[in-house]
């Protein structure tokens, strides 16, 4: 059998498995891949009849269902260029994306009537409205019982774009990413390969399906025949219940996530269930929140790292069978760390003339990738793409150090080092320092102009017990050394958020500190 180079591709592979084996988890009912199958090529009709051809964007705004997924493949059905919408963007940002891509099509769930009529205010050449409605797959009444016919796909090449994805603009406005079908249908067989993917899996979708941190998986488990959990929004409580009622095996979450799903799993009794795997990315953990999770959920746990850039995963933590020897301290640093390199790619971490940093663990450099999976430019913006390409390497931005062993561990972001009184502090380092008290549940470390030290370590917390900021200071001064220790200790009922849940920095600095502070 021939590997797959498009989307579509994909779920022929998943349907070639076995027609009726479980492709969708609901209570009280499954969908199979001949119905999902069949589905998909249903909407793509839809979608042809309507006008959609190879190249157009289709917009789509919907959250974790089972829609989502049968439209993921009815575009690639006909060659279309998927660009899912973060619902958590205000009207302004939601028409900036729209004038960006211009889309064809427009396909909507109706709760989010009133963000989209304030955003087709602000955006000329509006796309045509598709509006979901009520059934299996939320495409309408016609496709209670869909029949695939004699559907073609079309004659998509593995180069051409097939996703549009816009970053979460931690760093400023977001920018369009084109994916192409190589990059996404080779990514997502690679973490099959590594991740062991198979049929007997059953993926729990919990990070938003707009974001790549989790719409990498709708590819990679439809390729093996797995099955597909849903939760439309996300809750610690309730997807913990999913876990356990659908029998979830494997899924991929931000560390915020994390954290407020640890601190419910003792209320509800969670002890792991049939998880084997946890993965976490779009931000780095804390090895205090590691070893929680091995001990509370009980089930192997990787730390990944990559960018909507390239599709995403560029390294992963999976230990090798040398490092399960070490003593479980040592093991849990590995488990951490940011990771070695995906299978697709090559890492590197470079010093300010592009060579390779000495793999002391402490020379800190950028992260530069290139491979199948990076992509190839950004959407209507050359300078931008030329800015972040040099010599065919991909600059990530991302400051990290090397181990002996070639994994790397990411050390901050260029734009969240804080420079203290002429001393580099990694935004990172303090939030580990941080986690490891007891009543933290979530926090961010940053820094502030000052006239004293150019800029000043603050940090905001949300905590889960009454703590106070001089006793978070003295517990971070017993772990770092002084200049790091936050000046500014800021307590928030919530910190700020991107689409894919992770904590929005940038806004913690722009905001300057709220009525709380201390």
């Amino acid at each position: 059998m021939t590997s797959p180079t498009t989307v579509w591709g994909l779920l022929e592979a998943g349907v070639g498995r076995d027609p009726s084996a479980t492709a969708i988890a609901e209570d009280g009912a499954t969908i199979d891949y001949e119905r999902l199958h069949a589905t998909a090529a249903s909407l793509a009709q839809e979608l042809r009849a309507r006008g959609v051809v190879r190249g157009d964007r289709v917009a789509l705004i919907e959250r974790n269902t089972p829609a989502f997924l049968a439209w993921t493949f009815g575009c690639a059905g006909v060659g279309a260029i998927l660009v899912p919408l973060n619902w958590r963007l205000a009207a302004p940002e939601v028409a900036a994306v729209l004038a960006d891509a211009e889309p064809t099509l427009l396909i909507a769930h109706p709760s989010f009537r009133s963000l989209l009529a304030d955003a087709l205010e602000l955006v000329d050449g509006r796309p045509e409205l598709v509006w979901l409605e009520p059934g299996p797959f939320e495409g309408g009444p016609e496709l209670e019982n869909p029949r695939s016919g004699a559907f073609l796909p079309a004659p998509c090449a593995p180069g051409d774009v097939c996703h549009l994805y816009y970053t979460s603009g931690t760093t400023g406005r977001s920018k369009g990413v084109p994916l192409t079908h190589r990059n996404v249908v080779e990514h997502a067989l690679a973490a099959t390969s590594e991740l062991d993917l198979a049929g007997d899996d059953t993926w729990g979708h919990v990070a938003p399906m707009f974001h790549l941190a989790d719409a990498w998986a709708t590819l990679a488990i439809t390729a093996v025949g797995g099955r597909h959990a849903f939760l439309p929004a996300f809750d610690a409580r309730e997807a913990l219940a999913m876990f356990e009622r659908l029998q979830v095996t494997v899924t991929n979450l931000v560390p915020t996530m994390l954290q407020r799903m640890l601190a419910a799993a003792p209320d509800v009794g969670f002890e792991g269930g049939s998880l084997r795997l946890v993965l976490s990315g779009g931000a780095p953990i804390a090895p205090a929140t590691v070893r929680e999770i091995l001990r509370r959920f009980r089930c192997e746990f990787a730390q990944t790292y990559g960018l909507t850039e390239t599709s995403p995963y560029l390294t992963l933590s999976l230990l090798e069978p040398r490092h399960r020897r070490q003593s479980e301290e040592r093991q849990l640093a590995r488990r951490a760390r940011t990771g070695r390199p995906f299978e697709t790619v090559e890492v590197e971490v470079v010093d300010d003339a592009g060579l390779p940093v000495a793999r002391d663990d402490r020379t800190v450099g950028e992260v530069v990738a290139r491979g199948s999976t990076v992509f190839g430019g950004y959407w209507n913006r050359q300078e931008e793409t030329a800015r972040v390409f040099a010599n065919g390497w991909f600059h990530t931005g991302d400051l990290a150090k090397v181990d002996e062993e070639g994994w790397i561990d990411i050390v901050d972001r260029s734009k969240d080092m804080i420079l203290s009184g002429g001393e580099n502090v990694y935004s990172i380092e303090v939030e580990n320092a941080l986690y490891e008290h007891p009543a933290v549940l979530e926090c961010a470390a940053f820094g502030r102009p000052s006239e004293a030290w150019g800029e000043e370590v603050c940090a905001a917390v949300v905590v889960e017990r009454p703590a106070s900021a001089d006793e978070l200071r003295e517990h971070c001064r017993s772990l770092l050394a002084g200049y790091k220790v936050p000046r500014t200790i800021e307590f928030r009922d919530e910190l700020p958020k991107t689409g894919s849940g992770k904590i929005a920095k940038r806004l913690l600095r722009d905001d300057g500190p709220p009525p709380r502070s201390t």
